[in-house]
């Protein structure tokens, strides 16, 4: 990994080249997605069935046979290892527990003049889940974007996940049987996305899109935002660790494995005040390395976007954290509460020696579907909130309607609308309608 130190002059240049990401996709991929779009739009199934078999080498009749009934769910829940099962149900419970907090209700309030304001929270009424598939199964990925939904009170969830010359993983089967996946097609990639969004003779049309996928699905989600909602556009996985020297070097260095083995493209960095420990944990990583399944595009990925970072002080590494604004921090020291006050921008912060980020990636509690690409700066992780909507309640008393009229009337034609400030003066200038 490369080394950089807080104290030369040309670290700002450097820490700009090294953690710059161009998250536009190529206009290749964009332009095949957009063709892919507008023909699942207008050709519904006929058009799904082609790029299926094209795509995914899976051919079928019709998009029902496409569809994985409830019953093959459960059968799947009970073909799998105990253990594994145990494991789901388990990571299951505690993404329920924790999201049970998140849930918002509707309020009411009567202000002086009898108005009655508020606020109704309603869930969306049917939610898209994208799981990956194809090479690696993620039945992580199922629960930590369905069940949030499900607490949120969505009546319907449709999750999609390509299946590759028809092959599905069990575990993914048993964790939308868990986590109440309500309808469940084998199909992927762009034209998922725009299935979802338009709706097809045989699958339904969705509020909103959640879940992460390749170039190709981000590109669709991207394009169909505005006709549906999305969770967000995801990019290459990332972790920043700030340690004060305490941590065993090989912690540190599987620890940063973990987000390095997911992609060539994923960032990791390491910040600390003492230069030896860069040298133990650089020692780690070369002894660690060749002994994992996922080798080469771990160290494809430390060469390419990581990095050690000399830091004056621990304060100082958060300073620059908060500017990268990581998708997983992990704060190694000692006493990680007294620098939490300091961080401003991060996705998740896993506190304390004994919290590897991988806990968060699959059973602590809070979704692991986090901003990344510095998005953290000005967005959140996946949560009810982004399966529940708000809308505002207004009720005017007759004396209200005379105060707040005579307030808008004075505003609207400040802004020469004359039939709002008629609309709100006729309430109190005028005599009431007589129905009688």
């Amino acid at each position: 990994m490369r080394r950089l130190d807080t104290t030369c002059a040309d670290f700002d240049s450097e820490l700009n080249r090294l953690t710059a990401f161009d998250s536009e996709l190529d206009a290749l991929i964009s332009q095949t997605v957009a063709q892919i779009i507008a023909d699942i739009a207008s050709r519904g199934d006929k058009a799904l069935l082609e790029y299926t078999a094209r795509l995914d080498r899976l051919k079928v009749g019709s998009v029902e046979q496409l569809e994985i009934p409830r019953e093959r769910q459960i059968a799947a829940l009970n073909n799998i290892d105990s253990v594994q099962r145990e494991a789901l149900e388990y990571a299951a419970h505690r993404v329920q527990s924790f999201h049970q907090h998140q849930l918002q209700q509707s309020w009411q309030y009567y202000d002086d003049s009898g108005n009655l304001l508020g606020q109704k929270v309603t869930p969306l009424e049917r939610v898209g889940v994208y799981v990956p598939g194809g090479k690696a199964s993620y039945p992580s990925s199922v629960l930590m974007n369905t069940v949030p939904a499900k607490v949120a009170g969505v009546p319907e969830v449709v999750m999609v996940v390509p299946a590759p010359a028809g092959e599905v993983s069990d575990l993914v089967l048993a964790a939308a049987c868990i986590a109440g996946v309500d309808r469940l097609f084998t199909i992927g990639g762009a034209q998922a996305i725009a299935a979802l969004t338009f709706g097809t003779q045989t699958v339904p049309a969705v509020d909103k899109i959640v879940g992460p996928g390749n170039s190709y699905v981000a590109s669709a989600k991207r394009q169909v935002f505005g006709r549906v909602g999305i969770d967000m556009v995801a990019g290459p996985s990332e972790i920043l660790i700030i340690c004060d020297a305490g941590t065993d070097p090989d912690w540190v260095a599987m620890d940063l494995f973990s987000q390095a083995e997911h992609d060539e493209l994923a960032q990791c960095l390491l910040l600390c005040p003492d230069g030896a420990y860069l040298e133990a944990v650089q020692a780690s990583i070369d002894r660690l390395l060749p002994d994992m399944e996922r080798s080469e595009i771990i160290r494809i990925s430390l060469a390419r976007r990581g990095a050690m970072i000399l830091t004056r002080d621990l304060h100082e590494a958060v300073t620059v954290s908060n500017r990268i604004a990581p998708e997983h921090l992990e704060l190694s020291v000692q006493d990680p509460e007294s620098l939490l006050p300091l961080v401003q921008h991060a996705g998740a912060i896993f506190m304390g020696r004994f919290t590897s980020e991988a806990l968060g990636d699959y059973c602590a509690g809070p979704s692991h579907v986090l901003p990344t690409s510095r998005s953290a700066r000005f967005s959140s992780p996946l949560g009810v909130y982004d399966f529940q909507k708000r809308s505002s309640i207004i009720m005017g008393s007759e004396h209200g309607a005379q105060q707040l009229g005579a307030v808008a009337a004075v505003l609207a034609r400040g802004e020469s609308l004359t039939a709002h400030a008629r609309s709100a003066e006729m309430r109190f200038l005028e005599k009431p309608f007589a129905t009688d």
